[in-house]
């Protein structure tokens, strides 16, 4: 494995510390779908035991982002493309209510997120852009006033980790991405419900789109 990891602190959570490593690295491409990960090589890197190692696999093959691999280790769980179709009708859903709604309570969306998201987009770190896209949709679900949609939105997180990590591959997305992010905050800020439904909506379904296109020509290639 080619993949190089810092030292894990030893401490009480550090199985944490190796699973949230571990779904990072699978998140922003670098640990690619068939990649090949056993308890040793991972151990070893990390400077730990194979306990937490396994532990941490574990995790990951329970969210579904590995899978066992023939003879010994796991394997980085391929993208579905019918499941990633699924996953985001869902969430534009979820993510176009809670617009709504934050919208109508007259919720304020900082701007300081959108700021943040640009800078980050501009860069080359992929993790700092998932977290600042998360951070945004984090903020909207807050601003809503409805805890549940955060609960459910939140049981899909790791995977839309993953979707996000794959569509800001593509640096020709990144600043389409924090516009429309602007607009849908302009619109909650403005307390236009159906102007922030309508532009929500209009995310998803491009951001559904230039994921399945981009996936598409992965699996052809």
């Amino acid at each position: 494995m080619a993949l190089k990891f810092d030292k894990v602190q030893v401490r009480p959570d550090y199985v944490d510390e190796v699973y949230g490593v571990l779904l990072d690295a699978i998140s922003d491409g670098s640990l690619a779908p068939g990649t090949r990960l056993t308890q040793e090589e991972i151990a070893e890197q990390f400077a730990v035991s194979r306990s937490p190692v396994l532990q941490a696999l574990r995790l990951l093959k329970k969210d579904g982002l590995v899978q066992d691999a023939p003879g010994r280790g796991v394997l980085v769980a391929p993208l579905d493309i019918e499941w990633i179709g699924n996953l985001y009708e869902v969430r534009g859903a979820l993510d176009a209510l809670a617009a709504r709604l934050a919208a109508q309570r007259g919720s304020t969306i900082d701007s300081s997120l959108i700021a943040q998201g640009r800078e980050a987009s501009r860069g080359n770190d992929i993790k700092a852009m998932i977290d600042a896209d998360i951070a945004f949709h984090n903020a909207v679900y807050r601003a809503c006033g409805n805890p549940l949609i955060a609960e459910s939105a939140h049981l899909h997180w790791v995977h839309l980790r993953r979707v996000m990590g794959a569509v800001l591959q593509s640096s020709a997305q990144r600043d389409s991405i924090w516009q429309e992010h602007a607009d849908i905050a302009d619109a909650i800020n403005a307390r236009n419900a159906e102007r922030a439904v309508q532009l929500t909506e209009q995310h998803t379904v491009r951001a559904r789109s230039n994921l399945l296109e981009r996936l598409g020509e992965v699996l052809a290639s």
